[in-house]
C-alpha cells in the first residue's frame, strides 16, 4: 500500500513539473495530472535507464520528459474540440 502511494505522489510531482514548463492552456485537472505524471515515470523512467543505464537519481529527468510528451499529444488531441450537446 505505501509503494502505491509513493507511486502516486510521484506521479502528482511528475505531472506538476510537466504542466508548468508546457506553456499554453491547461485542459486536464488533478486527476489527468496524476495519470500524465504515472505514465511518464514508468516509461521515462524505463526508457531512461534502457538509455543511459542505471544513473542514481536521474531518471526523473526523463520521467518529466515523457509526461510534457504526453501532455503535448493530449493537448493536439483535445484542444479545440466542441461539445456538441443539444439542451432540450
Amino acid at each position: 500500500m505505501e509503494a502505491f502511494i509513493v507511486f502516486l505522489l510521484v506521479g502528482l510531482v511528475v505531472g506538476v513539473v510537466a504542466r508548468l514548463l508546457m506553456p499554453g492552456p491547461d485542459p486536464i485537472g488533478i486527476l489527468g495530472t496524476i495519470i500524465v505524471g504515472c505514465v511518464g515515470a514508468l516509461i521515462g523512467g524505463y526508457l531512461w535507464t534502457a538509455v543511459f543505464g542505471p544513473n542514481e537519481g536521474v531518471a526523473w529527468i526523463g520521467s518529466i520528459l515523457m509526461a510534457m510528451a504526453l501532455l503535448f499529444l493530449y493537448r493536439r488531441m483535445t484542444v479545440g474540440r466542441t461539445s456538441r450537446r443539444t439542451v432540450v
